[in-house]
């Protein structure tokens, strides 16, 4: 909208009333922080499971406590109801404040490195960067689930020991931890997805959205083509305090439909759309999140060269498993974990967390394969997933 200022997007407040065991799409799940006083004690046997093929008795433990299907949460079913009416929905203070602190500073150090392996071989790119593969002062960086491998220390005119300068430094393994205080026991986004896809839903997207100064704005798109039922609920995750300068997220409210998408891919209508569209600008602090249907119409707006500064987001999303077959659109996944998890699969890691392993998702690896591209899906969609 060029004529007005496009409004914030602002969380709802949600007077949730209690409803039924086992109504809803999911059949609810572990209790968030926000909804802790909501939870039922009534728990019954859960139709699924969650996928795991670990052999250990403890993962066999972890799932069996994992799939027991609990009453569904009033709160999760409210916010589901808005996600389909709206497209999108904001849920404030998904993430501490310090532990958003922390994400950023170890994405950003996942960035360089990830620049040092691509400048010696450009051919695995595709190993670390997604759809956004390093567009101006834009990329989508793919992330690991392990400990970083540990690395060599830099050069530093300072240092007087040759052995000093060889010496390896190991970073903390933060990704179980930022993980569990998102989709864990008391997750505060752990209801709402097992609302929208169930324990069965595929981890499809894990990865960290990094804008400079002097990034362009996007075109308006949809993330892939359209499909009757929403394919994909993606989540953006501000690590930073987001201000209009950075280039924040435009949603296109409810155009996630398919007479909107008819209207949008007739160029005859489009303009008229575009111009008269419910659009809000995501301006999220730090910790806050947005989660989406990939469908919803979208675009990252420029990051100001001389009053914008890097804005890094978390991005991860989950499949609905009603959707089956190519989506025609790859995601943001570093190949080795492509088709490799499920929403069960990642609260049965997060549960050995919580019981002192300190590396839950050690059998997965680092997702790395070490080819020029990932085979495992066909990207045929335009626009891109980044925002």
């Amino acid at each position: 909208k060029e004529e007005g200022k496009i409004p914030n997007l602002e969380a709802p407040k949600i007077k949730a009333a209690r409803v039924a065991s086992g109504s809803g799409f999911g059949g609810g799940g572990a209790s968030s922080a926000s909804n802790k006083q909501q939870q039922s004690t009534n728990k019954k046997k859960s139709a699924g499971t969650s996928g795991s093929t670990s052999s250990k008795p403890q993962a066999q433990t972890t799932k069996k406590n994992n799939n027991k299907a609990r009453s569904s949460s009033p709160l999760a079913i409210e916010q589901a109801k808005i996600v389909t009416r709206d497209g999108v929905l904001r849920i404030d203070k998904a993430l501490s404040p310090a532990l958003a602190d922390a994400v950023r500073e170890h994405v950003l150090e996942e960035q360089r490195l990830a620049e040092k392996a691509t400048s010696k071989n450009a051919h695995v790119s595709r190993e670390y960067y997604g759809v956004e593969n390093r567009r101006k002062k834009r990329c989508d960086l793919l992330l690991s689930l392990v400990a970083p491998e540990e690395q060599e220390q830099e050069e530093s005119s300072t240092t007087t020991s040759s052995k000093h300068n060889a010496a390896a430094i190991q970073r903390e393994n933060i990704m179980p931890k930022v993980l569990n205080e998102l989709l864990g026991q008391d997750g505060t986004l752990r209801l709402i997805y097992e609302e929208l896809v169930t324990m069965e839903g595929e981890f499809y997207e894990l990865a960290a959205v990094i804008t400079d100064p002097g990034s362009d704005r996007q075109q308006i798109h949809p993330d892939l083509p359209f499909r009757q039922e929403a394919p994909l609920y993606v989540i953006f995750l501000a690590l930073q305090d987001v201000t209009e300068s950075m280039g924040p997220t435009t949603f296109l409210l409810g155009s996630q439909s398919y007479e909107e998408r008819v209207k949008f891919d007739d160029l005859s209508q489009r303009d008229e759309q575009l111009a008269t569209a419910n659009s809000r600008l995501a301006l999220l602090k730090k910790g806050d999140a947005v989660l989406f249907d990939a469908r919803l119409l979208h675009c990252g707006n420029a990051n100001d060269e001389l009053n914008g500064a890097t804005r890094a987001m978390l991005n991860f999303s989950f499949r609905n498993p009603k959707e089956t077959g190519n989506l025609g659109y790859c995601g943001s996944m570093r190949p080795g974990y492509v088709g490799a998890m499920t929403l069960g699969d990642v609260t049965d890691a997060l549960l050995q967390y919580d019981m002192g392993d300190e590396d839950p998702f050690a059998r997965y690896g680092n997702g790395l394969v070490l080819v020029d591209a990932t085979e495992a899906r066909t990207t045929t969609a335009g626009g891109g997933g980044e925002f």
